[in-house]
């Protein structure tokens, strides 16, 4: 194991769409060459470098199975700062609907379950369709630029479902 590119240590093509069969049947390969038992008896060296293969076989397992790491990931391998933390420029259609889902996550707040289901469907219909522009985008079109946009739009997406799914937790322990 010569590689720390992740789609080049499970010999995939670089790409959003993978195979996960083919991924999860490498992931195991790769893990069972470099796990502790194997090396047991092995030098301190020859052990240190097989648990660094294991944490980056894990970690790149972990990166190219969720589909918003593996997106950000093949933006960042292009060159493309998602700028994460300091660039919050979005579309402005976008950011009028974050509005309209920040006062539907308000009023379920107050146990509107009705309107916590609405939002939660919208926010998934809404994940789905930035899924399929960010294959799109970096599969056929190899826009990064663009995809950087819609990754951080789907981050958000990601980080409001949670909230949603906190807010869901809450009014159930409330109910009880």
């Amino acid at each position: 194991m010569a590689s720390e590119d992740y789609f080049e240590l499970f010999g995939l093509p670089a790409q959003y769409a993978v195979d996960a069969a083919t991924l999860e049947t490498t992931w195991r390969r790769l893990a069972a060459q470099v796990h502790p038992d194997r090396y047991a008896t092995a030098t301190p060296v020859e052990r240190r470098i097989a648990m660094q293969w294991a944490s980056t076989i894990n970690e790149a397992y972990r990166t190219l199975k969720s589909p918003l790491s593996r997106a950000r990931y093949l933006c960042e391998q292009a060159g493309q700062d998602l700028q994460t933390e300091s660039n919050t420029s979005m579309d402005a259609a976008f950011l009028m609907q974050q509005m309209e889902w920040r006062e539907q996550l308000d009023e379920a707040r107050s146990g509107n379950q009705q309107a916590l289901d609405a939002l939660q469907q919208s926010l998934e219909e809404s994940s789905r369709q930035i899924r399929d522009d960010v294959g799109q985008l970096l599969d056929h079109d190899r826009n990064y630029t663009r995809a950087a946009l819609k990754i951080r739009e789907w981050m958000f997406l990601d980080k409001l479902s949670q909230e949603v799914e906190s807010v869901r937790h809450h009014l159930a322990d409330r109910q009880q």
